[in-house]
């Protein structure tokens, strides 16, 4: 059995000619690219050696102690039958771990993360910042914070490191008593 061969439009030669040089052209072209010569970019610029005394050390919490920290405050509030939100933040704010717990309110989520907030910006229970608020009314203006009973400060020495809020039981004094389990929990 003999087959013809197809004859080919110059056309069609065209079209694939110019795809294969393409093609082959690009293959090249990555190649040289990808071996471009590394030393003709800028140079790295060193890192500043800084004065002694320009920089300073933090501690933190893990994420297994904030971690251990939400878990004690949920349960001392699972314990007494409430439905809590448990935050706990870092010396910055910065939420570390949420623990919502089974049944509890849609408010309590907010409302956990800003007392932590709240407690870890002045290192003290917001049941006693609270108080403040009668002589320095404006303080409840500050962004993010929330000057009601339920966040407890987590301090290392004397400087706050942590704050862990408790929202959603139905007073502050109970959320606050179930953020200083949480606190106790990592404390011993």
């Amino acid at each position: 059995m003999q087959h013809k061969a197809k004859k080919f439009s110059t056309r069609a030669k065209v079209v694939a000619s110019t795809a294969a040089v393409a093609a082959v052209g690009a293959g090249v072209f990555g190649a040289v690219s990808a071996s471009a010569d590394t030393q003709a970019a800028a140079p790295a610029v060193a890192p500043a050696a800084l004065k002694a005394k320009t920089t300073t050390t933090s501690n933190h919490l893990t994420v297994d102690a904030a971690t251990d920290a939400a878990r004690a405050a949920l349960d001392a509030a699972e314990k007494e039958g409430q439905r809590v939100t448990v935050a706990v933040v870092d010396r910055n704010g910065n939420t570390v771990v949420t623990l919502r717990g089974d049944g509890a309110g849609p408010q309590s989520y907010e409302s956990a993360i800003r007392k932590a907030y709240t407690s870890v910006s002045w290192n003290a229970p917001t049941s006693e910042l609270a108080k403040r608020l009668e002589n320095a009314p404006n303080l409840k203006d500050i962004p993010n914070t929330l000057f009601l009973a339920g966040g407890a400060p987590v301090a290392y020495g004397n400087a706050p490191i942590a704050g862990i809020g408790v929202a959603g039981a139905p007073s502050g004094d109970l959320d606050e008593k179930f953020a200083r389990a949480g606190v106790a929990a990592i404390s011993r």
